[in-house]
Protein backbone atom coordinates (compact mmCIF):
# COMPACT_ATOMS: atom_id res chain seq x y z
CA UNK A 1 0.00 0.00 0.00
CA UNK A 2 2.69 2.53 1.06
CA UNK A 3 4.13 1.93 -2.73
CA UNK A 4 1.19 2.96 -4.18
CA UNK A 5 0.51 6.10 -2.09
CA UNK A 6 4.16 7.08 -2.91
CA UNK A 7 3.67 6.20 -6.79
CA UNK A 8 0.11 8.45 -6.98
CA UNK A 9 1.49 11.19 -5.06
CA UNK A 10 4.96 11.65 -6.62
CA UNK A 11 3.11 11.17 -9.92
CA UNK A 12 0.64 14.67 -8.94
CA UNK A 13 3.34 16.67 -7.14
CA UNK A 14 5.75 19.94 -8.22
CA UNK A 15 8.17 18.36 -5.72
CA UNK A 16 8.37 14.23 -5.98
CA UNK A 17 11.85 14.69 -4.02
CA UNK A 18 9.89 15.80 -1.01
CA UNK A 19 7.46 13.21 -1.30
CA UNK A 20 8.20 10.79 1.93
CA UNK A 21 5.39 7.55 3.13
CA UNK A 22 5.47 6.10 5.83
CA UNK A 23 3.42 3.20 6.91
CA UNK A 24 2.55 2.04 10.24
CA UNK A 25 0.87 -1.26 10.56
CA UNK A 26 -1.28 -1.89 13.71
CA UNK A 27 -3.25 -5.51 13.53
CA UNK A 28 -5.68 -5.07 10.88
CA UNK A 29 -5.74 -1.11 10.44
CA UNK A 30 -2.89 -0.10 8.61
CA UNK A 31 -1.66 4.27 8.92
CA UNK A 32 -0.41 5.64 6.22
CA UNK A 33 1.63 9.29 6.52
CA UNK A 34 1.89 11.06 3.35
CA UNK A 35 4.02 13.99 3.97
CA UNK A 36 4.44 16.72 0.93
CA UNK A 37 6.02 19.80 0.62
CA UNK A 38 3.44 22.83 1.51
CA UNK A 39 3.01 23.92 -1.85
CA UNK A 40 2.24 20.74 -2.96
CA UNK A 41 -0.93 20.20 -0.65
CA UNK A 42 -3.16 21.41 -3.20
CA UNK A 43 -2.45 19.41 -5.63
CA UNK A 44 -2.47 15.97 -3.09
CA UNK A 45 -5.81 16.93 -1.86
CA UNK A 46 -7.77 18.59 -4.80
CA UNK A 47 -10.79 20.34 -5.31
CA UNK A 48 -13.09 19.74 -1.41
CA UNK A 49 -11.13 17.11 -1.46
CA UNK A 50 -11.68 14.81 -4.27
CA UNK A 51 -8.37 13.81 -4.55
CA UNK A 52 -7.04 12.46 -1.69
CA UNK A 53 -10.49 10.97 -1.42
CA UNK A 54 -9.93 8.63 -4.44
CA UNK A 55 -6.56 8.12 -3.26
CA UNK A 56 -8.23 6.76 0.25
CA UNK A 57 -11.00 4.64 -2.08
CA UNK A 58 -7.71 2.90 -4.13
CA UNK A 59 -6.48 2.20 -0.60
CA UNK A 60 -9.36 0.92 0.94
CA UNK A 61 -9.65 -1.56 -1.90
CA UNK A 62 -6.30 -2.34 -1.97
CA UNK A 63 -6.20 -2.85 1.78
CA UNK A 64 -9.50 -5.27 1.32
CA UNK A 65 -8.11 -7.60 -0.69
CA UNK A 66 -5.50 -8.68 2.40
CA UNK A 67 -8.44 -8.33 5.03
CA UNK A 68 -7.19 -5.12 6.34
CA UNK A 69 -8.29 -1.47 6.43
CA UNK A 70 -5.87 1.63 5.93
CA UNK A 71 -6.49 5.20 7.42
CA UNK A 72 -4.40 7.85 5.09
CA UNK A 73 -2.99 10.95 6.57
CA UNK A 74 -1.27 14.03 4.51
CA UNK A 75 0.98 15.98 6.25
CA UNK A 76 3.39 19.13 5.29
CA UNK A 77 5.88 21.01 7.02
CA UNK A 78 3.95 23.44 8.60
CA UNK A 79 0.65 21.50 8.44
CA UNK A 80 -0.56 18.43 10.24
CA UNK A 81 -4.02 18.02 9.05
CA UNK A 82 -6.36 14.98 8.09
CA UNK A 83 -8.04 15.40 4.99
Amino acid sequence: MKELVEYIAKSLVQNPEEVEVLEEPDGKKTLIHLHVAKEDMGKVIGKQGRIAQAIRTLLKVSAAKEDRYSVLLIESDEIDQRY
